[in-house]
């Protein structure tokens, strides 16, 4: 009994670890959810293990241990599924806290099978590759990774004033990826473009500079 709450009271705690990561990031899954996660899936592992050696049939096994903990790995697939968001811009988000949500289940199941020291060793890994790895790279990686796409949208009420509008675009580091002209009627056009910024380069900012130029209306600044 008391080996099963060691599992049960280790798993628990992995799961709140990557709960508590992810509740820090304003992601769609918190400490709650893993916690549950981790311990049902330690539970169901302990229960799958410790049911084959209980109900034994003359000198074999009539099950498989890990049968229920290979349901569990499937079962998860759905729950993961609910937080991988689709929105307006066709951007992906959530891939990565879908997979930290089958994490937190993987752990519980290491756990419940007995591989404490591994499943420890793997909390450490997600959490280095979740957190240290990607502030490292921001920091001292190349460029694409500390950047972000914005869309800028915009009037204008001639076409003469857009390479004004892109040199000054470029003044403020602000660099053009895509442009989409639309004609609105003879004196105005509509500008659509995708751009890349630095990570640390607010909407609010962006939207001032541009704002500034003359000749623009109607101006629409947000991130991708």
């Amino acid at each position: 009994m008391s080996a099963v709450l060691l599992k049960i009271g280790l798993s628990a705690v992995f799961g709140l670890i990557i709960g508590i990561d992810r509740e820090l990031k304003k992601k769609p899954l918190g400490m709650k959810t893993c916690l549950v996660l981790a311990v049902s899936s330690c539970l169901l592992t302990v229960v799958s293990i410790q049911a084959a050696y209980d109900f034994p049939k003359l000198d074999h096994m009539v099950m498989d241990p890990m049968r229920l903990a290979a349901q569990i790995v499937s079962g998860v697939g759905f729950i993961g599924a609910g937080v991988i968001l689709k929105r307006n811009d066709d951007v992906i988000s959530g891939l990565t806290t879908a997979a930290m949500i089958w994490g937190a289940s993987g752990l519980g199941i290491a756990v419940g099978a007995g591989y404490y020291i591994e499943a420890a060793v793997a909390l450490l890994f997600v959490l280095v590759g979740v957190d240290l790895i990607p502030f490292l790279m921001r920091k001292w990686g190349p460029d694409v990774l500390t950047s972000k796409e914005i869309l800028i949208s915009f009037i204008l009420t001639d076409m003469e004033h857009f390479d004004a509008m892109k040199s000054h675009l470029v003044r403020h580091k602000v660099k053009v990826k895509a442009t989409k002209v639309s004609e609105l009627d003879e004196r105005t056009i509509r500008i659509e473009l995708r751009a890349q910024v630095h990570e640390h380069s607010t909407i609010a900012d962006i939207f001032k500079d541009i704002r500034t130029e003359e000749h623009v209306s109607k101006l629409d600044v947000r991130s991708l």
